[in-house]
């Protein structure tokens, strides 16, 4: 029976990588989160990257915030701050990679890989390995992923696609010449149905039955395939480092510039009311954004565009992140009791926070269905892919930014947005991009670029003020 240890920067953790994308670390680390909540611990899920759509799974699995965990949004001094914040309360960590162990930025060595956050988190890894097509061969790919990097400690293999019982002894026998235990075989029949589209998985919101029903059988997989008393224990082995965990009302009193002054309680104005959307069409959010808004003095309420016929009562301000609008073009755009708040809102002059999808729905119409009509642009799918991390500075004073203000961040979208005339550009990409994007116009900051304000506070803190003093 797994039983729970360990507090703080003492969490016992690992991290799940692979050789390469494709090659089972979804599969495995969601299903090892599910199965250890099922024997009782209190799992803190984590992700490498700027992936918005596997911390769903996550949370499905864990009942807990899926947290982030990127060197290149945020710095590689933040990631163990923010590990410790995610893991507050929690018996174990499990932190899923990204593509291969060793991939990282383009051109940047090993900042953003997963690499890079195992060695912040002092952190071992679990290998998964698709042994589909090899048999002795998988010793000298695991053995070259050992020696790669001394820094980087492989305490574990779980082999993934293994065809029969005559496959998995050779695939064994291949592996302990290397003196790396293997911690688990899944068979390469017990396939999981997860729900993917054109950008990868199906985001929980969007088929949460679905959903639940992936992540039962991937709980049920691993807790069949792999030896879950030895996992904890290498978790366990990973000991603790001087680290302190992020807050975020300390990070906003630490930010430049300093706080204003707090006036009595008693003579408190009430915050401002920001509204979050949410629901199914915009489901790329980091949790630490509405932490940031409600530590700088908002009342953060969420709202969903696909059923909210207006936006809350009393909304100052107004957040809307990723996700896929162009899967619900038709319903946003049947919506037209919130269009019109929306545009209402952002006519006023309040502040309004946009990222890609959001950017979309604020444009004049998308793939030719009328949108909210905040932004003399229009938006429409693409047959190809904008994907990387960008460095950004801010090109225009905003509610969101102050110019020259410097951000990184990362796009993700297979759509254009044509603009018209009158908005000012919100970002300059630095090299090798040297390009402007995104649209400031009165309060309305909008842009393809998701970014992690845990990198820097004050955004937060000046969006918030703006909806005081809007």
């Amino acid at each position: 029976m797994v039983t729970s240890s360990g507090s703080g920067s003492a969490v016992p953790r690992l991290v799940v990588a692979a050789p390469s994308s494709g090659s089972g670390k979804t599969t495995v680390a969601t299903g090892l989160m599910a199965a250890l909540c099922a024997r009782g611990l209190a799992v803190s899920p984590h992700k490498v990257g700027p992936d918005y759509i596997d911390p769903g799974y996550h949370a499905l699995a864990t009942g807990r915030a899926g947290r982030n965990l990127d060197a290149y949004l945020c710095g590689p001094e933040l990631v163990g701050p923010l590990f410790l914040h995610g893991a507050r309360g929690c018996d174990i960590a499990v932190v899923e990679g990204v593509m291969g162990l060793y991939d990282g930025a383009a051109g940047e060595g090993e900042l953003a890989s997963t690499a890079q956050v195992a060695k912040l988190l002092r952190a071992p890894v679990v290998l998964v390995v698709d042994a589909s097509s090899q048999s002795r061969s998988v010793a000298a790919l695991v053995h070259g992923f050992v020696s790669w990097d001394p820094e980087v400690r492989i305490g574990g293999v779980i082999l993934n696609k293994v065809a029969s019982d005559r496959h998995e002894a050779l695939l064994r026998e291949a592996v302990d010449s290397v003196g790396v235990p293997v911690l688990g075989v899944l068979r390469r029949a017990a396939r999981v149905d997860v729900p993917s589209r054109h950008l990868g998985l199906v985001p929980v919101a969007e088929r949460h039955a679905q959903a639940v029903d992936a992540v039962a059988a991937m709980a049920a997989q691993v807790a069949d395939g792999c030896d879950l008393e030895a996992l904890v224990a290498l978790a366990r082995g990973a000991g603790t480092w001087g680290c302190t965990a992020w807050d975020a009302g300390e990070a906003l009193v630490s930010s430049p510039p300093p706080p204003l002054p707090v006036p009595s309680p008693g003579a408190a104005p009430p915050g401002p009311r920001v509204a979050v959307a949410g629901g199914a069409a915009f489901t790329f959010s980091y949790a630490e954004h509405t932490e940031l808004l409600a530590a700088a003095g908002a009342e953060v309420v969420t709202f969903d565009p696909l059923r909210d016929e207006e936006l809350p009562a009393g909304t100052a301000g107004l957040v809307i992140g990723g996700g896929f609008p162009e899967v619900y073009a038709s319903e946003l755009s049947a919506n037209e009791g919130l269009r019109k708040s929306v545009a209402e809102l952002a006519l006023a002059g309040a502040p309004v926070a946009a990222e890609c999808a959001g950017l979309l729905y604020l444009c004049r119409d998308l793939d030719g269905l009328p949108m909210c009509g905040v932004l003399d642009a229009s938006a429409r799918m693409s047959e190809r892919l904008t994907l990387g991390y960008r460095d950004a500075v801010a090109v225009s004073d905003s509610a969101l930014a102050g110019a020259g203000t410097r951000m990184r961040g990362h796009e993700f979208h297979r759509t254009v947005v044509e603009p018209g005339a009158g908005a000012a550009p919100a970002w300059g990409m630095r090299a090798p991009e040297r390009r402007v994007e995104g649209f400031v116009e009165r309060g309305v900051h909008a842009s393809y670029l998701h970014t992690h304000w845990a990198a820097e506070p004050g955004v937060a803190r000046r969006f918030v003020e703006r909806c005081r003093t809007s």
